[in-house]
């Protein structure tokens, strides 16, 4: 694949990222909405909780099932189809007549996201290892603007003409990114020739044979599950009392999080020169800090925005060393690796998503925040056990 690394140019660059930003933000549109469509369906928040979750269940689905389709066909052409499902689950989401309906409409987005996880590899096999920190951390910034900018948009839009808009105008968005994709991305030859089922296996033997990869696969789904357990509650806790703020009043939370983009580039950076284990081990302090900030601040907006800072930045300051260091382990089967790791970590927040509703719906706010923070010290044990492992073995 190296004869494609002339044809990353700061042009394509640019058109990775921002596709990569309008694909992701499909995952997350939904999160400012929720009170919105629990009060359309008459339903409770545990149940519509389940939107965001199939979102990203659908998500995790297509990272084993899809996401290896890239090691083996022309992703340009894998791509020009998921855009195309894309635009139709999206219409389908906006003429849903019951939350059931929505759920599988939300569930197939999340498939068809799966465009942003072609991309990535793509930009990791296009670069150079010398730059590979730095240019994920670019990419990985476009997605850091579309997953919080969704939020404010969606929180706008369904405001002033409804949720089922936030969903057509997805799948106009997506409908002029998919053409742009169609026309400028070069194509790619496969760096395999194996079966599909033989894609699948391969996928397992490469989760068993990767220490690593495991290791950086579990440590990212915690503090993913922690990351939206938070998210899929914030809006249904701004919105009741005593804050009682308007949609998209709860969407401008979204703003407040691009902290977490300035983050995720200076991440790339820095992991590239120091190395990804201090810069994971500073990301995941923060992140715990974060929650302890967001629990104690249950009525405070100040509290709730200085939380939400950290938390984001947090977690995309973990992300980009975490999956750069996954990239380097077999450039041959990259698609197959990143879909393994992604795969844990859409799972993880899938099921992040749902544990948030659903303890929010129990005990309040400070129920959902106890989610994450289980989760957050559950992954700051781990990985500093494996950092006092690799010492050790270091000094034998």
């Amino acid at each position: 694949m190296g004869n494609y690394k002339a044809e990353l140019s700061s042009g394509l660059i640019f058109i990775i990222v921002v596709a990569v930003a309008a694909t992701a933000a499909n995952n997350y549109y939904n999160q400012p909405l929720l009170p919105s469509i629990a009060d359309n369906f008459g339903i409770s928040f545990d149940l519509v909780g389940y939107v965001p979750a199939a979102t990203q269940l659908g998500y995790a689905l297509a990272l084993f099932f899809i996401s290896p389709l890239g090691d083996k066909f022309n992703r340009k052409v894998l791509i020009r189809f998921l855009s195309i499902g894309l635009v139709l689950s999206l219409f389908l989401a906006s003429i849903a007549v019951n939350i059931y309906m929505l759920i599988f409409a939300s569930l197939l987005i999340g498939v068809f996201a799966n465009i942003t996880q072609q991309l990535i590899p793509l930009a990791a096999s296009l670069s150079n290892k010398s730059s590979r920190g730095r240019v994920i951390g670019i990419v990985m910034t476009g997605l850091t603007i579309g997953l919080l900018c969704s939020r404010t948009i969606s929180g706008f839009i369904g405001e002033h003409f409804g949720w089922r808009s936030m969903f057509l105008v997805a799948a106009a968005i997506a409908t002029i990114i998919g053409g742009i994709l169609a026309w400028r991305l070069p194509a790619t030859q496969p760096s395999t020739n194996e079966r599909y089922s033989e894609l699948i296996k391969s996928m397992l033997r490469l989760f068993n044979q990767l220490p690593e990869l495991r290791q950086a696969a579990v440590l990212g789904a915690l503090w993913f599950a922690a990351f939206n357990s938070l998210w899929a509650t914030l809006a249904m806790h701004v919105t009741s009392e005593p804050f009682l703020l308007s949609t998209q009043q709860a969407g401008l939370f979204g703003l407040v999080g691009l902290a977490g983009a300035i983050g995720a580039k200076r991440a790339g950076i820095m992991a590239d020169r120091y190395g990804a284990n201090p810069v994971i081990s500073f990301a995941l302090l923060m992140i715990l800090l974060a929650f302890v900030c967001l629990y104690i601040s249950k009525y405070s907006i100040i509290g709730l925005v200085i939380g939400i800072i950290m938390l984001d930045l947090g977690v995309f300051v973990a992300q980009i060393p975490n999956q750069a260091r996954v990239f380097s382990l077999n450039p041959e089967a990259r698609s197959r690796i990143n879909g393994m790791y992604m795969l844990v970590y859409y799972l993880a927040g899938a099921l992040g998503s749902y544990l948030g509703a659903a303890a929010y719906a129990y005990g309040g706010w400070a129920w959902s925040c106890g989610v994450g923070l289980v989760c957050i010290v559950f992954g700051i044990s781990i990985h500093f056990k494996q950092q006092k492992m690799s010492l050790s073995l270091s000094g034998l």
